[in-house]
């Protein structure tokens, strides 16, 4: 024997049809001779059988009694309207039914042999507290809204999910104690709804089993599934993380539900109005129909003209109901090729527009011809405008998240002082919701100690003149010698001015580049030469072919040559890189030890900034342990970017040098971050010092010589204290023993520098090491051990 009460419950369910049976008793009595009649038949056929009045909780009995349920129920199934109807008796709040209408047989039919219908929401504890709700309202008289929606999600015969709305008719249902109720207070019913959560109190009050519910209810039904799916659309497009393919795959069976088509697509594309081109969707598992395996492509390319007018210009649907026929009518024109190719048999391609500028294009196929039609096509009214909305938040998204990738790359808060930034940002927040004029006050940091150090590339801006002017004398001498062949063929003396000219040109750059020679040049070739080209090439073949080579030399972007620049500065470049990379690198290790301000720019080389200090931290103690071990750092780095520029020298087109300098500054100072450069500086006169050393320290000469103080193969330690030397010389001799440095070292005086005198120098040569070697980077710690042996 099977129960109806499997689950715990406050109520234990019996089935009965008295509360139904007492209405035909009245009618058996009525003066309508019709209904008396029929209710006594009802009656009589009832009488045999008491458990159908009194209840049972034995569920065989409804297939025992099965013929004489549907008399009893005969007046509230109507046979007229049974094929309309979507109706079932039940048990309340279970997937019992025992008696329905015969739409709703079909729709179960339809759902497969072994499907069997399940109430969607039914949870275990909250189905426990909406039945004391029931109790509380209907026997102890409280009044509480116990109302939720029920619905039922139910397969039709191709698949698709259809859902349907229940409505309980609760007339025939009567709750009555088991055995001697508990008694229920306001105020018991006040701490029951302040612990909705706490199922166990509410088992305490109103325990399992204590009431039964006698009768059964009518469970009216309404298919939903259009008003379902599109609320599913808009959830879908509320949700955040559309990353996953579960989340296209969700909007897609969503989409399948409201068309009630099994086999439907959907795929999206982004109109960029700038380029005037469709673009693929940065999210994983959105496809495009229409561009099918491309990135990017011209809307006149992806689109027929009347594709076009009704996207673009009307923001209309364009329907294609039978691709086939209309890739036949138009001889292959898109988009009917494009989706022909897919196997695609109907389409429908939905703008998605606000205030008349497209945003993108909603793209719905199936693999069956008019599955996608103009009638269909007017389902989406209702979904599109979640979807514009959905579309404009992603923008904006894209935007922010551009604009954070922008932030990151070039003016960037750094990490380690974000922390004082927000503090401000909230304060300005707060003074702007008071109605203050808020201000973003200035960020300083006092009592740093800055680090400052550079891998430059040596003689750089020899190395550029040198290639400006090998590449503009071969220009114009390939100029000279086409302007040779035209004079000698038509013999007009202004082809002999112009080589006279070129000549000239020639003359002044071949010992020395000046300053403004390259623009020069370039306006002479652009007035004076091209336009003789341009008269020349069109009537003589032979000169064309001459003028087609030296064409064909000239960058597009520079106008002019650019074979030996252009060597130079993708040198440059890659130099750049490897050197920041390392920097890059091994600064996320330096951050570990202690936190600290660290900045760095590309020029000809690398250089950095780095600001280590209390108030950078915030909470964390600073001790000036934590400043010599950030100097011995920036040494080990620098030494490792000068091994990687030097596994990357052979490879280089122009193989250019590097020379390295560190300089230490004795003291604190304080920084300020300038809003209008958006980055920090030193603060205060004093201060200003530092910078003016940074600026000019890499040009001065070793005093009384003509040497420069930096040198290919060595660092450069610039320093004013006795202290800092010593402390210095302590480093390079530890990273010697690590095979860091050669054993030559050198200390040096320096000559003054305008508005800086006293300064000397440590160069140090770098023992190179072979890029099979691991990197190590040893710490403050590590010296202090190696001095102890």
């Amino acid at each position: 024997m099977k129960g109806l009460s499997e689950k715990i419950s406050p109520l234990e369910h019996h089935i009965s049809f008295n509360k139904l049976l007492e209405q035909y008793d009245e009618m058996a009595d009525s003066d309508d001779s019709f209904l008396a009649t029929k209710a006594r038949y009802i009656l009589n056929a009832q009488a045999p059988f008491p458990e159908l009045r009194e209840g049972f909780n034995d569920i065989t009995l409804l297939e025992k009694h099965k013929d004489v349920i549907q008399i009893i129920l005969q007046d509230l199934f109507s046979t007229v309207l049974t094929h309309n109807e979507i109706k079932t008796a039940t048990s309340p709040y279970t997937d019992i039914i025992f008696n329905f209408s015969k739409r709703f047989e079909k729709i179960l039919e339809a759902a497969g042999p072994d499907y069997r219908p399940q109430i969607r929401n039914q949870e275990g504890e909250v189905n426990y507290i909406m039945a004391c709700v029931v109790i509380l309202n209907f026997y102890y008289g409280f009044n509480l809204d116990f109302k939720r929606p029920f619905f039922y999600d139910i397969p039709d015969a191709n698949g698709v999910m259809r859902h349907y709305r229940i409505l309980y008719n609760a007339d025939f249902m009567e709750i009555i104690p088991n055995g001697t109720p508990l008694e229920i207070t306001q105020e018991d019913v006040n701490k029951l709804l302040e612990n909705i959560d706490n199922v166990e109190l509410w088992k305490q009050k109103i325990p399992p089993k204590s009431f039964i519910s006698k009768g059964f209810v009518i469970s009216n039904m309404f298919d939903v599934t259009a008003e379902h799916s599109i609320s599913e659309i808009k959830s879908n497009l509320i949700i955040n993380d559309k990353t996953g393919g579960n989340f296209i795959k969700g909007v897609e069976e969503t989409f399948k539900s409201l068309f009630g088509l099994p086999n439907l697509r959907i795929g999206f594309s982004v109109y960029n109005s700038k380029d005037e081109q469709f673009e693929r969707v940065s999210i994983n598992g959105v496809n495009s129909f229409i561009l099918q395996k491309k990135q990017v492509e011209t809307c006149n390319e992806a689109l027929c003209k009347a594709s076009y007018s009704k996207l673009i210009d009307q923001n209309h649907y364009f329907v294609i109901s039978d691709v086939d026929k209309y890739y036949k009518l138009s001889n292959g024109m898109a988009p009917y090729k494009v989706l022909h190719d897919q196997k695609i048999k109907s389409a429908l391609l939905a703008p998605i527009a606000k205030d008349g500028q497209l945003l993108g294009v909603l793209e719905l196929v199936s693999d069956k011809a008019n599955d996608l039609n103009s009638v269909n096509a007017t389902k989406l009214d209702d979904v599109v405008p979640f979807i514009v909305s959905a579309v404009l938040r992603s923008i904006q998204e894209e935007e922010n998240l551009i604009d954070a990738v922008i932030q990151n790359e070039c003016t960037s808060v750094h990490p380690s002082v974000y922390w004082k930034f927000k503090e401000e940002a909230k304060r300005f927040i707060l003074d702007d919701m008071e109605g203050l004029q808020p201000s973003f006050r200035e960020i300083v940091f006092d009592e740093v100690y800055p680090l400052y150090g550079q891998v430059d590339i040596q003689n750089s801006s020899q190395e550029r003149n040198m290639a400006i002017q090998r590449d503009l004398m071969i220009q114009l001498s390939e100029i000279r010698q086409i302007m040779t062949e035209v004079w000698q063929k038509y013999g007009l003396p202004i082809y002999e001015e112009l080589i006279f000219r070129v000549d000239n040109h020639l003359d002044e750059i071949k010992e020395v580049l000046h300053t403004n020679s390259e623009q020069a040049i370039f306006d002479f070739v652009q007035e004076e030469i091209n336009p003789v080209f341009e008269h020349i090439k069109k009537s003589d073949t032979h000169i064309q072919n001459l003028l087609l080579s030296y064409v064909a030399k000239i960058d597009k972007v520079t106008g002019s040559y650019y074979d030996h620049r252009k060597n130079y500065d993708q040198s440059v470049m890659l130099i750049n890189k490897k050197l920041a990379s390392v920097l890059d690198s091994k600064q996320e290790e330096a951050q570990q030890m202690y936190p600290h301000y660290f900045e760095r720019y590309k020029t000809d080389g690398v250089e950095h900034n780095m600001y280590i200090g209390d108030s950078i931290t915030g909470t964390r103690a600073f001790d000036l342990l934590y400043l010599n071990n950030l100097r011995l750092w920036q040494l080990q780095v620098i030494c490792e970017m000068e091994n990687k520029h030097y596994d990357l020298k052979s490879k280089l087109q122009v193989q250019l040098n590097v020379a390295s300098l560190i300089l230490v500054y004795n003291g604190s100072l304080s920084i300020r971050f300038r809003m209008d450069e958006k980055r920090f500086d030193v603060d205060g006169t004093y201060n200003a010092r530092y910078e003016i050393i940074k600026k000019r320290i890499d040009k001065s000469y070793i005093k009384g010589t003509n040497e420069r103080l930096t040198q290919a193969g060595k660092i450069a330690i610039v320093y004013s204290h006795k202290k800092d030397e010593l402390e210095y010389l302590r480093y390079i001799k530890f990273l010697r023993s690590k095979g860091y440095f050669s054993g030559k070292v050198e200390i040096v005086e320096l000559e003054g520098l305008q508005g800086v005198s006293g300064l000397k120098a440590i160069r140090a040569s770098i023992l190179y090491k072979s890029p099979k070697e691991k990197d190590k980077t040893y710490t403050y710690e590590d010296l202090m051990l190696e001095l102890k042996k």
